[in-house]
């Protein structure tokens, strides 16, 4: 007798063929589509073709405290409160400033602008300083990724006839500002002065005052010896 297909057989291995055949395409889509993914995030150059740079800068701007480290260097602070030493009409103040490119690239055309407060004039710094403005301005042309750099910049305070009279005690702010076309930071440092005030008594006298007593005065000395008056600008070597 003829063994041949049954009718309900031959449905059967239809529908598995049919099965085996959808099985096949659902495969063969999800295969292609991983593939697509691959090849988009690793690009023409590789894993990391398609990732974007970092991009980032640090300023910090800190003032001299007039102590030094038991190996003699000075001591550097990010702000100095009114209880902090406080300085004098004349003295002179001394900032650091470091600029460090955090970018994982190299950054070009770093422009650094020191915005000084009022009542103090630039003595000695790096690039360029508009009195009009108040602003000392350098550029460094490159940074690579990871480097940094350090400057110094000195400022005398107004002599007491040039400070406001009925202000005993005044803390100050000196900005610092660092940008490229990608990225900005900026930074400030507090300082403050002490001076004598000047009241007038009921009878018309004028009377001499003094601050409460506080923390000693940063005194300015050499400054003048040294024949640096204020306003006069000394651009630092190269």
């Amino acid at each position: 007798m003829y063994k041949g297909f049954s009718p309900t057989g031959g449905l059967t291995n239809q529908y598995i063929l049919m099965k085996n055949v959808f099985i096949a395409i659902i495969l063969s889509l999800v295969s292609i589509l991983s593939a697509s993914s691959v090849r988009a995030d690793y690009g023409q150059y590789g894993q990391y073709d398609g990732g974007a740079s970092s991009y980032s800068i640090i300023v910090d701007k800190m003032v001299m405290t007039g102590n030094q480290t038991k190996g003699g260097q000075a001591v550097y602070v990010d702000n100095l409160s009114p209880s902090d030493p406080r300085f004098a009409p004349g003295a002179q103040v001394t900032f650091q400033v470091k600029v460090k490119n955090t970018s994982d690239i190299t950054l070009s055309n770093i422009q650094i602008k020191d915005i000084l407060p009022n009542w103090v004039d630039a003595v000695e710094g790096p690039g360029e300083y508009d009195a009009n403005t108040r602003t000392i301005s350098w550029t460094y042309p490159e940074l690579k990724s990871g480097e940094g750099k350090l400057e110094k910049i000195v400022v005398q305070i107004k002599p007491q006839d040039q400070l406001p009279a009925d202000q005993g005690l005044m803390c100050m702010n000196n900005k610092v500002t660092a940008k490229t076309d990608n990225v900005y930071d900026e930074d400030t440092s507090q300082f403050c002065l002490e001076k004598q005030v000047t009241m007038t008594t009921k009878g018309g006298q004028p009377v001499t005052t003094t601050p409460d007593a506080g923390a000693p005065l940063l005194a300015f000395g050499a400054l003048n010896m040294l024949g640096l008056g204020a306003g006069v600008w000394m651009k630092k070597k190269a």
